[in-house]
């Protein structure tokens, strides 16, 4: 059994998350030989990093997140916390030598995700990226399709990430909507799923020509210790000024020649979580979409008429890591199980002492994608996607 040595930053919803996959790996891949030990959590709040420490079952906690840099023993950082802290965490992590787990957007603007990738680069650690939605064993079929020529040449791609979590004008004012905290708004924090989806499905990306739009413009203040991002305010509460977007709708070109639209917005009324594409290819179509992820509707025709049209697909053991989780067609997995597909590789990463994507090398490629859509927000045309 391969042990690898983990400390966790950031002991919210996400923190829990990650951790709880690390402890599944040993169950789930138990026939791979990976196991990891949970050295060390921190989060600023020491009820929340206790609380934390017992549950996960963490040797160690405390409210400094350097002591989980310094931990001579901890080879591996996961960094869950706000995206305003990521850059610190991140590279103070890769001059310790230690390899990096980064919550997507990584940095909170691209030119700081290109200064990470670049810090891991020069450095020679190993990294891994939360854009766990590539990982459903569904959308890991629908690469393989695209790959062996069964849908033939890609022609038409669209995406999106839907969320309703920002809908509610009284949703209160956290850091996610000030652009001193988080950088750009929804651009950064689910535009980078969309982006990598669409590059690691069909090509990278060569041009965009990308809006915003903000349609809540002010919200009322939090108040410390009152709930979370999602947390309501009250009608009489005072509010503040909403900095960046929510929305961005971009028309991009990809490097083969196919021809796409990706959409992101957190303010609109009606999907919960629908992280989605539609791709059509010269011999067949795929819709998927994350509100139904083991689902997907497939169009291969086979010439013969009456019954052409769109088939829907269950997952099941067939697909990739499915069977990981149950064994049976038509029995769902779940979030978290993408969750623990990631930690999987990450571990497996550091054990063989390989890169595996998607890393920071990926985070720097939507991280180009996001600054040329940048460029286009203030140019009005299109923007060639550029190494930054």
């Amino acid at each position: 059994m391969n042990t690898i040595n983990v400390g966790v930053i950031g002991m919210g919803w996400m923190g829990s998350a990650h951790s709880r996959s690390y402890k599944a790996v040993m169950d789930r891949f138990y026939d791979k030989g990976l196991r990891a030990r949970l050295v060390m959590c921190a989060d600023e709040v020491e009820a929340r990093a206790k609380e934390a420490g017992d549950r996960l079952g963490f040797e160690q906690f405390t409210t400094d997140w350097h002591d989980v840099i310094n931990h001579p023993e901890i080879e591996a950082v996961d960094i869950t916390s706000p995206n305003f802290l990521h850059k610190e965490m991140a590279l103070a992590a890769i001059s310790a030598g230690k390899h990096v787990f980064c919550e997507k957007p990584v940095g909170r603007t691209p030119q700081e995700t290109a200064e990470i990738y670049h810090a891991a680069q020069k450095a020679g650690v190993l990294s891994f990226v939360g854009l766990n939605y590539r990982w459903a064993p569904l959308v890991q079929f629908a690469r393989h399709l695209i790959q062996e020529g069964k849908l033939g040449e890609i022609t038409h791609y669209r995406g999106r990430f839907f969320s309703m979590y920002a809908s509610d004008p009284l949703g209160q004012l956290s850091w996610r909507f000030l652009a001193e905290k988080s950088g750009t708004g929804i651009l950064g924090d689910v535009m980078p799923h969309v982006v990598d989806m669409a590059q690691f499905l069909v090509d990278p990306i060569e041009r965009v020509f990308g809006n915003r739009h903000i349609f809540i413009k002010e919200r009322p203040l939090p108040v410390p210790g009152r709930g979370t991002h999602f947390s309501r305010g009250l009608p009489n509460d005072p509010t503040g000024e909403v900095t960046n977007e929510d929305y961005v709708g971009v028309l991009v070109q990809f490097a083969n020649g196919a021809q796409g639209t990706l959409e992101a917005c957190r303010a609109i009324y009606g999907p919960k979580c629908e992280m989605a594409f539609e791709l059509n290819g010269t011999k067949g179509a795929i819709k998927w979409n994350f509100e139904t992820m083991n689902e997907m509707q497939l169009y291969l025709p086979d010439q013969t008429n009456g019954h052409e049209g769109f088939v829907r697909i269950l997952a099941g053991p067939e697909h990739p890591f499915h069977q990981r989780f149950n064994p049976g067609p038509g029995i769902s997995i779940g979030y978290e199980d993408l969750k623990c597909i990631e930690a999987y590789h990450f571990l497996k990463s550091i054990v063989d002492n390989r890169q595996i994507a998607p890393g920071l090398e990926q985070a720097y490629a939507f991280a180009n994608v996001d600054a040329a859509i940048m460029r286009s927000w203030d140019s009005n045309t299109w923007e060639e996607v550029r190494p930054l």
